[in-house]
């Protein structure tokens, strides 16, 4: 069993900071690429930032500049630093990772339960 658990989420003013994180527990051998996606009623979800194990990141246009993906290896955890928050940043956040399970030698793709960030004008 394998499962990714977010924190963080809130309620904030526009030009504030919120930080995520999300952790991931359960029997995993190795962990390869972890992220952070948006979604919003009656849109799809969008790709905010994604991080490989080595440290390479990939971050959204949108929040180029203001959000900051990072995470602990050993905590197996993936943070999401959002700074400069605007109200169109308001969202549930989803954590995302590439773990190879101790029981599957493939990777299977992992989804956590989503906290809402809402940013008010």
């Amino acid at each position: 069993q394998v499962q990714l658990v977010e924190s963080g989420g809130g309620l904030v003013q526009a030009g504030g900071s919120l930080r995520l994180s999300c952790a991931a527990s359960g029997n995993i051998l190795s962990i390869n690429r972890m992220g952070w996606y948006r979604q919003v009623p009656g849109k799809q979800r969008e790709l905010v930032a994604t991080i490989l194990n080595g440290g390479i990141t990939d971050t959204s246009d949108s929040v180029k500049g203001r959000f900051t993906i990072s995470r602990d290896n050993g905590k197996n955890t993936v943070y999401l630093q959002m700074n400069s928050l605007k109200p169109e940043d308001t969202a549930v956040y989803y954590c995302n990772a590439h773990i190879t399970p101790i029981w599957n030698r493939n990777q299977v793709e992992y989804w956590g339960q989503g906290t809402q960030v809402t940013v008010s004008s």
